[in-house]
C-alpha cells in the first residue's frame, strides 16, 4: 500500500475502536436541515420506525392506524434529517511535515490520522464531511472519505484557506508555531463565519524537551536557514518557556474565538488521541 493507504487503514482501524458519535447536529448553528436521512428518529418528513407509546408522549402522537392491529399502542417516528458539515485543514509547511529522528510520523501525518478517524465516524452517522480550501463540496460516504483523505495529503500549498460559504465545524492541525498576531489575523474571519473549531496542535517529542546538549547545529525545514549553538544546553530553560507562552497565548485565542485547542504529541497513543478530538467535538453539540 502507499503511504497515504496505510494512513487510511490505520484510521479505519482506529475509528472502529471508537464508539459512536454523540453529535447532536439539531443544536448547532452549523447544522443544515433537510439535506439527508441520519438513520435516526427526529425532525424530518420521512417514515423511520414505529416505537411503543411511552408515558410521556402526546395523545395525537398515536398511530390509531398501526396500534389497531393489536392491543399496544404505537407512535409513529420520522427520521432525523439533520445534517452538519464539518471541515478539516492540514498544515502543509514543510516544518509541519517534518519528523523528527525516532518518530514515527511527521506531525502533518500524526494529524492526519486523526483527522482521519474522526471523519470516518462522521461520514458514518450521516454528517457532511470536506477539506476546508480544497475546492471540492463535503459529502457523505466512503468516497467522502477518500477525498479527504487525499484532499489532507495534497494540502493547499501553503496558502491558509479562506472561510466557507456556509458555516460549518472547522477541524484546523498545525504545530501553530507562528507569531499568535499571525494566527490571530488568519482565524479571525474562520470564526468570525463559523463559531465552532477546534485547533489541533501537534508537537514533535524533541520539540517540547529540547533535549540537545553541546555544540550543535539547529536547521529550519524547507530553507536553507540553520543555526549553530555553542552549548545548546543553557538555551532549554528559555526554550521551554517560550514554548509553553506560545501554547498558552494559542490557548487563550482559541477560548476567545468560541473554539477549543487539543494538543498532541507524535507517538502518544493515536486512539487516545482521536478519542480525545472526539470528546472536543462532541461538545458542540451539547445542549445548555
Amino acid at each position: 500500500m502507499t503511504p497515504s493507504a496505510d494512513l487510511r487503514a490505520e484510521a479505519e482501524s482506529l475509528a472502529r475502536q471508537l464508539p459512536g458519535l454523540n453529535f447532536k447536529a439539531e443544536a448547532s448553528e452549523a447544522a443544515h436541515i433537510g439535506s439527508a436521512g441520519r438513520r435516526r428518529a427526529g425532525t424530518g418528513e420521512h417514515f423511520w420506525q414505529y416505537r411503543r407509546y411511552a408515558q410521556e408522549d402526546a395523545a395525537d402522537r398515536v398511530d390509531w392506524r398501526r396500534s389497531a392491529k393489536g392491543t399496544e399502542l404505537f407512535v409513529r417516528e420520522t427520521e432525523l434529517e439533520t445534517a452538519r458539515t464539518v471541515l478539516f485543514w492540514c498544515d502543509d509547511a514543510p516544518g509541519f511535515r517534518w519528523k523528527g529522528e525516532g518518530d514515527l510520523r511527521t506531525k502533518a501525518e500524526e494529524a492526519q490520522l486523526l483527522m482521519l478517524a474522526i471523519g470516518i465516524l462522521m461520514s458514518k452517522d450521516g454528517e457532511r464531511i470536506g477539506m476546508l480550501g480544497a475546492g471540492r463540496t463535503a459529502s457523505f460516504g466512503k468516497k467522502a472519505v477518500a477525498r479527504l483523505a487525499e484532499d489532507l495529503e495534497r494540502g493547499t500549498h501553503g496558502q491558509f484557506p479562506s472561510p466557507p460559504k456556509s458555516a460549518a465545524t472547522i477541524i484546523l492541525a498545525s504545530d501553530f508555531y507562528a507569531p499568535l498576531t499571525d494566527w490571530q489575523a488568519r482565524l479571525a474571519p474562520l470564526a468570525a463565519k463559523c463559531p465552532e473549531g477546534v485547533l489541533l496542535a501537534i508537537s514533535a517529542p524533541i520539540e517540547e524537551s529540547f533535549p540537545f546538549e553541546g555544540r550543535t547545529k539547529l536547521s529550519r525545514p524547507g530553507t536553507e536557514s540553520d543555526r549553530i549553538l555553542g552549548r545548546a544546553e543553557t538555551m532549554r530553560e528559555a526554550y521551554l518557556r517560550r514554548f509553553a507562552e506560545q501554547r498558552d497565548g494559542l490557548r487563550r485565542l482559541a477560548t476567545q474565538m468560541g473554539w477549543r485547542l487539543l494538543t498532541h504529541t507524535v507517538g502518544q497513543s493515536s486512539l487516545e488521541g482521536a478519542a480525545r478530538l472526539k470528546a472536543q467535538v462532541e461538545t458542540f453539540g451539547a445542549k445548555a
